[in-house]
């Protein structure tokens, strides 16, 4: 293997493992992404992780800030009404196409993805939830046939994960709270109705309510900055 070639490779290392660990929460907004310490971290040289975080600014998950230098790209409420406006515009439509072509089976695989996501509540993890909720979603959509559809969507998710995590967090904390499974029940039933519009209906209504809770949460951690 060429010098070449292998730098590739653990670039292509780093820049998993750092992913994964922003997706996780493991690396929240603002956090500093120091290149040194990084290096002494996954064990290389600092080339490949130079690298990988040039990848992340160019994936939207990181930036450069005056006297810090790269950090996990941080949360403003300007970008999350822009993406969940997108998010709004792209998976209504997916839920309505979904809606009117998923098989039963498929159905039953979302009724066991919510079933672990309900679990994932009840036990507090965040990430578990959202990656269940995602694998849900995922089902439905990818019964539009509309690939494109679908990946665009996985984007903005990744684009967003830390959002989701500052509102599910922040709903497992309020007593009472069951927005991060009343809609998702409700959509699994209009699937296995086949009613496209009620599907599309809760979607929006799921989104909306995400970004209002989500907006309390940001409110409240500028608040408390």
């Amino acid at each position: 293997m060429t010098k070449r070639a292998e730098t590739s490779l653990l670039t292509d290392q780093v820049y998993e493992t750092m992913h994964e660990a922003i997706m996780n929460g493991d690396l929240p907004a603002g956090s500093r992404l120091r290149i040194r310490d990084i290096a002494a971290q996954v064990g290389t040289s600092v080339m490949p992780v130079r690298e990988a975080i040039r990848r992340l600014e160019e994936a939207g998950l990181a930036e450069r800030v005056p006297h810090k230098g790269a950090v996990v790209k941080g949360l403003t409420l300007a970008e999350l009404v822009h993406v969940y406006d997108v998010r709004r515009l792209l998976e209504v439509e997916a839920a309505r196409l979904g809606a009117q072509q998923i098989s039963p089976a498929d159905v039953e695989r979302m009724q066991a993805e919510y079933e672990l996501m309900q679990t994932a509540i009840a036990e507090r993890r965040v990430v578990a939830l959202l990656d269940h909720d995602e694998a849900l979603l995922t089902i439905l959509y990818e019964a539009s046939a509309n690939p494109v559809l679908v990946d665009s969507i996985r984007t903005l998710w990744q684009h967003c994960r830390a959002y989701k995590i500052v509102g599910a967090q922040g709903t497992l904390d309020t007593p009472g709270d069951d927005s991060l499974w009343r809609y998702q029940e409700r959509l699994v039933e209009a699937a296995r109705k086949g009613d496209a519009d009620a599907a599309a209906a809760v979607n929006n209504e799921s989104l909306i309510n995400a970004t209002s809770r989500i907006r309390v949460q940001l409110a409240a951690q500028e608040d408390a900055g």
